[in-house]
């Protein structure tokens, strides 16, 4: 294929003669007819312009390859690789009787700065989390894992969008069953576009697309992400996504936060502990006190079980949950200057006036608080919300069954998790299959041994 028919061909790939963000430029070198593809707004132009200096400097002997002085420079015949490579940044010099293109990555991508994800905060350790450039996330992680096994492989996800999706993994340390599933997944995917990135993404590869229960952890921490590697994990990073995949796991993989590494043993273990407590107060806490006042009982013959009128308790409850998660909402989108008064709006004036006008009691009102806070302390955003849809489920369980309700509730539930897989990994490992060794390492925060790594 000769010059113009190569130049004829971009032109219409890119539809140069529509578009304002891809720039064409025609130019001579030696007598040479030559044209540069680029888009502006994604290329870094001094680098051009150092391109381009190189160009009229050494002897007559024309040789563009020689005369490119830059570190990432390929070539390739493949016209649809070439265009693709234009609206990824690269810039691109097609030369007359030469039948390689040349493609030159001088991309620079507009990117915020590095930050501590808001959802994963710790008071000891890094600050640093993803951004939605894909070249920093992978800096971040090759930090932390300054090792050749490392492997990192690249997709291109999307019949148009062309998303970029890294597989990334520790070898001689990664499941292999796990690591041949998800590669196998990976290059099956066949879809238009990926605008929601790694959560369109999970639902593609992982398969459970209606389970409440997450399949794979989500971490905007590059630490943490390196840390699961070491696991055995593999991770997923996806371009314009500021949180990563990690794979397989298990239920007690999302109840581990990374500030229990930043304390002592013991100091760790026992925030641990106190996780799993909040966690199981989460959910298990509001629909124990409904089954309580539905049989008329009073444990400790406390006051909190007293209600004098039980007949719409239920209704109560649905209310109170629901409006705690329309005001989490609320707070997410509220600005952060504005973000207090809505708490205090919320808490104090719409709170209390609900209870005075007998909307909400005392009792439901605290025993919704306690069970938000325990669903704000789980690590795991996804986790969270999957326990307040099994709350909900023992709660309407208990209203039809009463307490056979809720022991068929909880039998169901327990018996869904039992046969739920990651990845062929059981969701309840290490309880399921038990494991004596690992539940010990997962539920305490044993000390750093000073151990040799894997060969």
């Amino acid at each position: 294929m000769d010059y113009i028919e190569k130049c004829r061909r971009l032109d219409q790939e890119l539809c140069i003669d529509q578009v304002f963000d891809i720039s064409k430029r025609e130019f001579k070198i030696l007598n040479k007819q030559a044209c540069l593809y680029f888009m502006p707004f994604l290329v870094n132009s001094s680098e051009i312009i150092n391109v381009f200096l190189g160009f009229y400097v050494s002897n007559n002997e024309f040789s563009l390859s020689n005369r490119i002085a830059h570190q990432n420079l390929t070539v390739s015949s493949d016209l649809n690789k070439v265009s693709l490579s234009v609206l990824e940044g690269v810039a691109v010099i097609v030369v007359e009787d030469d039948k390689e293109c040349y493609m030159i990555d001088v991309r620079s991508y507009p990117s915020r700065g590095i930050s501590e994800p808001e959802t994963e905060k710790v008071v000891r350790g890094s600050k640093e989390g993803f951004t939605e450039n894909m070249a920093i996330n992978l800096s971040l992680v090759r930090r932390r894992i300054k090792s050749g096994k490392l492997r990192t492989i690249l997709y291109q996800v999307g019949e148009l969008s062309k998303t970029n999706v890294v597989l990334i993994y520790l070898e001689d340390y990664v499941d292999k069953k796990a690591l041949n599933s998800v590669q196998k997944a990976l290059q099956d995917v066949k879809i238009t576009e990926l605008t929601m990135t790694d959560k369109a993404l999970e639902e593609i590869v992982i398969g459970h697309k209606y389970t409440p229960y997450p399949m794979v952890r989500y971490t905007e921490r590059p630490d943490t992400f390196a840390a699961h590697l070491y696991q055995g994990m593999f991770g997923i990073i996806v371009d314009n996504s500021p949180s990563a995949i990690l794979g397989p796991v298990s239920i007690f993989d999302h109840m581990q936060h990374a500030e229990e590494f930043r304390q002592t043993p013991i100091a760790g273990t026992y925030l641990r502990l106190l996780r799993f407590f909040g966690i199981l107060i989460s959910f298990l806490f509001m629909p124990l006190w409904y089954l309580c006042i539905k049989l008329n009982y009073i444990p400790f013959e406390s006051q909190l079980f007293v209600l004098e009128n039980t007949k719409n308790v239920f209704l109560q409850i649905i209310m109170i949950e629901m409006g705690i998660e329309v005001l989490r909402m609320a707070s997410i989108h509220t600005p952060n200057a504005l973000s207090t008064s809505m708490g205090l709006i919320a808490g104090i004036v719409i709170g209390n006036i609900a209870i005075e006008l007998g909307i909400f009691s005392n009792a439901i009102v605290f025993i919704g608080s306690i069970s938000a806070i325990g669903t704000y302390i789980t690590p795991s955003y996804e986790l969270g919300l999957a326990n307040k849809i099994t709350k909900i489920f023992l709660l309407i369980a208990i209203l039809i069954g009463g307490l056979l309700g809720f022991i068929i509730g909880v039998l169901l539930i327990v018996g869904y998790l039992c046969f739920l897989k990651s990845f062929d990994r059981p969701y309840l490992y290490p309880l399921l299959p038990f494991n004596l060794k690992q539940l010990i390492k997962q539920t305490i925060r044993l000390p750093y041994q000073n151990k040799r790594p894997k060969d």
